[in-house]
């Protein structure tokens, strides 16, 4: 049973690295997550590699050393994301994501979804393709793809 949770770590955190290198090789920039959680795993990786990472959730508040924005995907605080190139969220239900999906078009993002199984959602005027890169596997949402 250890063996199994080490496991599952390690596969968790080389799915972080490798999503995280994705992103970073794809949308230098700014980048937003929605609905962090308790686990910025991804978003520290990528800010230790130079990205702008804005962090959103229902609540303010400091985690693991980064601010985390108050917003309510929605009724998104635009100003919070003009100018990214991405929106991602990790395990979003359905709903969260028709909302991401509406507000990437609003700001002209692309948008990723990593999801906890196989809820994954269209989204109005975006393509979707799955990606495996390297251990991490999620959607990819371009604007007519």
């Amino acid at each position: 049973m250890i063996r199994r949770e080490v496991a599952t770590k390690m596969t968790g955190q080389t799915a972080a690295r490798d999503l995280a290198e994705f992103i970073a090789k794809n949308y230098p920039g700014r980048v937003v997550e929605v609905g962090v959680g308790h686990f910025p795993h991804v978003a520290q990786r990528l800010s230790d590699m130079g990205l702008e990472v804005i962090l959103t959730d229902r609540v303010e508040r400091l985690l693991a050393g980064m601010m985390v924005e108050k917003d309510d995907i929605f009724a998104p605080r635009r100003e919070i994301y003009q100018g990214a190139g991405l929106i991602y969220s990790i395990r979003p239900p359905l709903e969260m994501q028709l909302a991401m999906g509406e507000l990437a078009a609003a700001v002209g993002a692309d948008v990723i979804v990593r999801p906890l199984q196989d809820e994954i959602a269209q989204l109005a005027g975006f393509g979707r393709r799955l990606v495996n890169y390297r251990e991490a596997r999620f959607y990819l949402f371009r604007e007519n793809e």
